[in-house]
């Protein structure tokens, strides 16, 4: 009998994944992998054009106005609110169909992606309020975010041998981190709210989710209706992106008799590529684009902005991620999957730590108006995503190379 109750207390922490399940890890795992590398490519692009001669040119570009916003806006506004669009139906495929929806297998992630927001902030804040910058206090929520594009293509190119449950955690942990940032961007960032707009955004909202209710399939009313809710949440104060998550909760994730998938699934397929390869690119190419010189490498260290948020994403990501699952499977009788030690847990913990769109998004909101203190702190968060980045690539090395020691004859 005690036994019995002793194996229903055992639950695996990360659950070994079934092969349809793996095989949709490994097809996302590709995309943002491929994402990851195009992402760099613009925010290396950015860096070079906005320290060189040609400065002036990048500069008036990035404020070149297309109508009601400028190009910066519609990068920020615009294009990340099909990356959060996406984000949103893989939230809720999640909770619906996926490990989500089962607490004894979500709680550990769950918990994991909390603390990994909220040690990051903690931090931010004893930095900063140790400098007595107490105006720098309003970029607590930059260091929160992780940036899952950089971090799958960082795993996936120093930790391909390492087993595919730490994937299925790394990208838990990112469903449940954008989740966060989107809500603290709503709930924090918004200056003023306009009533009437928010009213039209929620009513769109609702006639999205009654068409999705009854099977109505064309595209013909879903991209207009997408783009006016959009609007009206622009224009309403709060983050535009806010919409695409709301329209990503509310397709349906579950197919019916007669489909072969899902809206959700067949969304989530399609638009991905546009999301990784042009969205989120873009988006850098115009967000990352920061003087790099001795000089301003000198000045961002004395900014005490700047320097919680590299204290905030090197060792708060680390120290939130790794302690929020290891007490969780402390105190929750969890444990890991056989495959998994809790050194694999430790790199994907300083993985986490590479917080680039997101935390360049919140950068800009928080510091609106004051440009300096943008460069210097967006100049933070390259130096924090390099150096969290550098860490873990060697921590999954040193992983990868104990476990073929391992696993060859005689040395077990």
């Amino acid at each position: 009998m005690a036994r019995r109750r002793t194996a229903r207390l055992r639950r695996l922490v990360f659950p070994t994944q079934t092969g349809a399940e793996r095989t949709f890890l490994g097809d996302v795992l590709r995309q943002e992998t491929v994402g990851g590398a195009l992402l760099l490519s613009a925010a290396v692009l950015a860096l070079v054009w906005a320290s060189s001669p040609w400065n002036a040119g990048y500069e008036h570009l990035r404020h070149l106005q297309l109508g009601p916003l400028s190009v910066e806006q519609w990068a920020s506004d615009g294009l990340l609110a099909v990356f959060f669009y996406v984000a949103g139906l893989e939230l809720k495929r999640e909770l619906v169909t996926g490990s989500l929806h089962r607490p004894a297998l979500a709680l550990v992630p769950v918990v994991a992606a909390l603390a990994g927001m909220v040690v990051p902030a903690v931090l931010f804040t004893a930095v900063v309020l140790g400098s007595g910058d107490r105006h720098a206090l309003a970029g607590w929520a930059t260091p929160t975010a992780t940036d899952i594009a950089f971090a799958l293509a960082v795993l996936a190119v120093a930790g391909s041998a390492l087993p595919p449950a730490l994937r299925a955690f790394l990208l838990t942990l990112a469903v449940v981190d954008d989740l966060g940032a989107i809500t603290v961007i709503a709930v924090f960032f918004t200056a003023h709210l306009d009533l009437l707009p928010l009213a039209m955004a929620v009513v769109l909202l609702g006639v999205y989710a009654v068409l999705q209710n009854r099977r109505v399939r064309t595209p013909w009313i879903y991209v207009p209706l997408g783009v006016a809710t959009w609007w009206c949440m622009y224009e309403s104060g709060i983050h535009a992106t806010v919409a695409g998550v709301a329209l990503g909760l509310l397709t349906r994730v579950r197919p019916d008799p007669d489909e072969q998938a899902s809206p959700a699934e067949r969304l989530e397929h399609r638009l991905r590529p546009l999301s990784a390869a042009v969205a989120v690119p873009l988006f850098a190419l115009f967000a990352a684009g920061v003087p790099v010189s001795w000089s301003a490498l000198g000045a961002t260290v004395t900014d005490a902005a700047a320097v919680g948020v590299i204290v905030g994403l090197v060792l708060g990501k680390t120290i939130g991620v790794f302690g929020g699952a290891w007490l969780t499977a402390r105190f929750t009788h969890a444990e890991l999957n056989p495959d998994l030690g809790w050194r694999d847990v430790l790199a994907v913990a300083v993985l986490a730590g590479i917080g680039f769109t997101v935390a360049l998004l919140i950068a800009d909101l928080a510091f609106a108006g004051d440009a300096e203190r943008v460069t210097h702190v967006k100049t933070g968060i390259l130096v924090a995503s390099l150096l969290a980045a550098l860490v873990a690539v060697l921590l999954l090395r040193l992983r990868q190379r104990a476990r073929r020691s391992e696993d060859r004859p005689g040395t077990r």
